[in-house]
């Protein structure tokens, strides 16, 4: 029998304080009903022998000391089924496109569990996204966590639409039979026109088909804000590990998740840590993050994209910072790049696929894969630096062989990642532009790359090109 309590002690923003007389549980979920019968659900966050504090996922309007509380002895649980493909819900799991009502085939609790560390499976097997910057340079594999770094005013809302439209496994390994594909959206805090947004692009493409998306909003809320990601990340193990989806699991934006959690934090009257976030907040996201994976034995993967505003474009913020040592690396969204109009803008020297060797090579993608994304690396790197030189001396103080790494670093920023949001290149198409960049040098200068791959695909310039390089270099 639930037990009804009107002992409210104290509000403090989102959280409610009451008195009670027996130990309630941890994360129990809570119901809470205003003297003029509206009822709000919450969730224990803290209990005492005596006393609880209660997160109300509603807004805490209109609750007062005479409303009542019960206790429902169960968690926060998201209601499971395949038919959830297809449907939008807000940030605590409810429908919001007019559909019907839910039919579970279970229901899981949402915090999950970690995988096993002995039954995880190394992650591995490419996921093409279509973007020459990540595909070529910082290959996405199954069971990944690789986050997006942006800053405000970025198009990185575009890019993440981009990866849920285009995000595929490899046609060859689909033609076998394996796991059908799935996109989980968690979208949190963001504003009313970016949902309109999101929503548009989703059902003009039918991208909706195969995915589930979860909107929280930046009017919704901030306490919703710590639910939707769990909810998202129960779907997607649901889909994963017993519908034997590979599922690519997209969070954004992780800013205002950890904003909820400070705020949270301060209501609380918690002691802070860096820059006012919990010290606690390693962990939280920690829960987050290591939920994407593989399991031995099991057929589905997660794969997992938070993206992040960071503040200030400050990439030692705590908020990446603490990221970065989560995840498997990062990528980065430039502010430079965009002004120039370089759509996605996507900065590759500092990006990082820690886990990219897994995905490439023979029988993936190609084999020159790792050899082409090294070169291209190796001399963007270079034009970059002649940059910072050039707007000292100019480019007629430098050498023939500076000059061709200038041109190469403003083509392979044209060509190569400039693609636009709506082009859906295939691996082999990148590593083809790759190749085209790469034969602007002479074949000396390839020196990352293996020379059968070199009599193979290189169309570049002759040995007496190579010795006036060579020569000029000497100079």
């Amino acid at each position: 029998m639930q037990k009804e309590y009107k002992t409210i002690t104290e509000i403090s923003g989102p959280l409610v304080f009451a008195e009670v007389d027996e130990p309630v549980g941890y994360d129990e979920i809570v119901e809470i009903e205003t003297p003029d019968g509206q009822v709000r659900r919450g969730q224990v966050l803290e209990t005492t022998s005596d006393h609880v504090a209660i997160q109300v996922f509603e807004g805490t309007g209109g609750i007062d000391r005479e409303s009542s509380v019960r206790f429902l002895g169960e968690t926060m649980k998201m209601k499971l089924t395949e038919d959830l493909l297809g449907r939008v819900l807000d940030g605590s799991g409810q429908p919001i496109d007019g559909g019907p009502e839910i039919e579970p085939d279970k229901r899981e609790d949402i915090v999950g569990e970690a995988i096993n560390p002995y039954s995880r499976e190394y992650p591995a097997e490419f996921i093409q996204t279509g973007v020459s910057a990540i595909d070529g340079m910082n290959t996405l594999v199954r069971g990944q966590k690789l986050p997006i770094f942006s800053s405000s005013g970025q198009p990185h809302n575009d890019l993440a639409l981009q990866i849920a439209r285009q995000a595929t496994v490899p046609e060859e390994e689909e033609a076998e039979g394996e796991s059908e594909f799935a996109v989980i959206f968690g979208a949190m805090g963001i504003t009313q026109e970016e949902a309109n947004e999101f929503m548009d692009d989703f059902e003009r493409t039918g991208a909706l088909e195969r995915s589930v998306v979860f909107m929280n909003l930046a009017d919704d809320p901030a306490t919703e804000r710590t639910l939707t990601p769990r909810l998202a990340l129960t779907t997607a193990e649901y889909l994963a590990f017993e519908k034997g989806y590979h599922v690519l699991t997209i969070l954004t934006d992780m800013t205002n998740y950890c904003e909820a959690l400070r705020e949270i934090g301060a209501a609380r009257e918690e002691v802070p840590g860096r820059r006012g976030y919990p010290g606690y907040m390693y962990t939280d996201l920690a829960n987050l993050y290591e939920r994407a994976g593989r399991i031995e034995g099991v057929e589905g993967s997660i794969t997992q994209i938070p993206i992040l505003t960071m503040p200030s474009d400050d990439d030692t913020h705590p908020i990446p910072d603490l990221t970065g040592y989560i995840t498997e690396g990062q990528i980065y969204v430039d502010r430079d790049l965009n002004s120039q109009g370089v759509r996605p803008p996507i900065y590759v020297l500092p990006s990082l696929s820690r886990l990219m060797d897994e995905g490439i090579g023979e029988g993936l993608t190609r084999e020159d894969h790792a050899d082409v994304s090294d070169q291209l690396y190796a001399a963007y790197a270079e034009g970059e630096d002649l940059r910072d030189l050039v707007n000292i001396v100019g480019r007629e103080a430098l050498s023939e062989r500076d000059n061709q790494y200038l041109d190469f670093a403003d083509r392979f920023e044209s060509e190569f990642v400039d693609q636009g949001y709506t082009t859906n290149r295939a691996i082999e198409e990148t590593l083809d532009i790759g190749w085209d960049l790469l034969s602007m040098f002479p074949e000396a200068e390839l020196n990352r790359i293996d020379e059968d791959l070199i009599e193979e695909y290189y169309e570049g310039g002759s040995e007496e090109e190579g010795e006036t390089v060579e020569a000029s270099a000497d100079d």
